[in-house]
């Protein structure tokens, strides 16, 4: 059997599982469909950009079409999939390891951080662990889960510990038969995944936001064309924003915004929903962007555009040319 071959079985027993699938490039964690900046606007997409979390698919026929086409890696999509995947992983180099702390308190790895977090809790070790398991080529390992209904996780990074990672809602991982250039993925436990536990729910589920920080959202539509104009450019900077660049990109169009913000022709509030909608795509695996990261990047450009001196916009000239960050 070739390894193409070897590919699409474990891409179909993924399926059978109820796991939505799409295809990675070979040999690598990044997904073989097109992005949003080169998406041809036409098939599948003739509506508008379907990403791989909305391709992703248990269909058979499709599966079969697709990985006759090449040797692709296999890429589960969490959400769509009903998972939660507790990413436990190694880490990079020494110096990270005594950066993350786990060497001075003699833990080595992400399960060791997870096992500790059990203990500290009262949660028995061997429950946690107690599900269906890959091997990820580095030495780290994912832990299955079926998500609660009713809940929506997000991705996390670091939040239930260092070196422990989740995948749900937005996010994917790698599926076993996947091979890298660090080796192969290979299922060390094949069973059906379990519940997550109720605890490991709690822990990751999204905070209840105050009215402070969730504050009404003028739409688009009722800014003026100019401003519209701007905020329109910048969110579609910030979705095509390719992997590397993320924070860059971000902070260059927050900058942008900010500038509007300062002359009061566009509110903090409008500009940073605009942003972290666009950003969503960066909060994913093989990328060091979180959520907190991508809000403090906004929050950071914002007030340098505002505090920025400019020239008068276009058909307003008696605006102030600057104005201080709030």
């Amino acid at each position: 059997m070739s390894f193409q071959d070897t590919l699409l079985r474990h891409a179909l027993a993924a399926a059978a599982m109820g796991f939505h699938v799409f295809p990675l490039r070979p040999g690598t964690k990044i997904p073989a469909l097109h992005g949003v900046k080169s998406c041809p606007r036409n098939g599948v997409c003739s509506t508008g950009h379907v990403g791989w979390e909305q391709r992703a698919t248990t269909d058979r026929a499709v599966i079969e079409r697709c990985w006759s086409a090449g040797p692709f890696n296999i890429g589960i999509a969490t959400g769509p999939s009903g998972l939660l995947v507790v990413d436990l992983d190694t880490p990079k180099s020494p110096a990270a390891q005594d950066k993350d702390g786990c060497s001075r308190q003699g833990i080595e790895w992400g399960r060791d951080v997870l096992a500790e977090l059990c203990v500290r809790t009262g949660q028995p070790v061997e429950q946690v662990f107690d599900t269906r398991a890959v091997a990820t080529p580095r030495g780290g390992e994912h832990l299955y889960f079926h998500a609660p209904s009713g809940v929506e996780l997000r991705n996390t990074q670091d939040a239930l510990g260092p070196l422990v990672d989740t995948r749900a809602t937005g996010g994917y991982v790698v599926g076993p038969g996947s091979r890298t250039p660090d080796g192969t993925y290979t299922a060390t436990d094949d069973r059906e995944p379990s519940d997550a536990l109720g605890w490991l729910v709690q822990a990751l589920s999204p905070k209840p936001r105050t009215a402070v920080s969730a504050p009404v959202v003028l739409p688009t539509r009722r800014l003026d064309a100019y401003v519209d104009a701007a905020v329109r450019a910048e969110y579609d900077r910030v979705a095509a924003a390719q992997r590397g660049k993320h924070s860059k990109t971000l902070f260059i169009a927050a900058v942008a915004l900010g500038r509007h913000v300062g002359e009061g022709n566009l509110s903090s509030t409008t500009a940073e929903h605009h942003l972290l909608t666009a950003a969503a795509h960066m909060i994913g695996p093989g990328c060091d962007c979180t959520e907190a990261k991508v809000r403090r990047t906004i929050s950071d450009g914002l007030r340098a555009g505002a505090s920025t001196q400019r020239p008068s916009r276009p058909g307003n000239p008696t605006a102030p040319a600057t104005r201080g960050a709030a």
